[in-house]
């Protein structure tokens, strides 16, 4: 096997296995960004952990298809980008949902959310989520609500009993 397929093959099985691997992929459509706006993007990516490449459309379909991913060949097609993270599920959707809040040039296509198919809807949807932070901050208050009226009626109860003593 010559070195050029030798190699064109390793960065199918790299990409594949960031598909595998990650906890979720976002593929976009990066056309009409300029250079400055793809380094902002970039840079927003990078702070939030999440890995961002440019491969060959017919790379990255070879790639999704050793990854049993087949679904986001039809999406795979003009400029593309690959948003891969590792750690955070909501990381890559949300950075890239708001950066295409505000530059319309960034179109999100598909997206793999924990080893499953995700469609652009599923992903912008995915995004509006509160972070992991917030969300554990949602339930603290929910479930301390019920102790903090108690407590309120306790005190409430406590008062009035000093009114009638006075």
């Amino acid at each position: 096997m010559s070195k050029v397929m030798e190699s064109k093959q390793q960065l199918v099985d790299q990409i594949a296995t960031q598909l595998k691997e990650s906890v979720s992929t976002v593929v976009v459509d990066y056309r009409g960004l300029t250079v400055a706006e793809m380094t902002e993007l970039r840079k927003n990516l990078r702070e939030a952990g999440v890995e961002f490449k440019v491969y060959k459309n017919t790379m990255t379909r070879r790639a999704a298809e050793k990854a049993e991913l087949t679904e986001l060949n039809e999406f795979l097609t003009g400029p593309n980008a690959v948003a891969f993270s590792n750690e955070d599920v909501i990381a890559p959707a949300k950075v890239l949902y708001n950066f295409a809040k505000e530059h319309e040039a960034l179109e999100i296509k598909a997206g793999v959310i924990e080893g499953t198919f995700a469609p652009a809807e599923d992903v912008n949807a995915i995004a509006s989520l509160p972070s992991k932070d917030g969300l554990v901050s949602m339930l603290l208050s929910v479930l301390q609500a019920p102790v903090r009226n108690f407590a309120y009626a306790v005190k409430a109860i406590g008062e009035e009993k000093e009114n009638e003593e006075a």
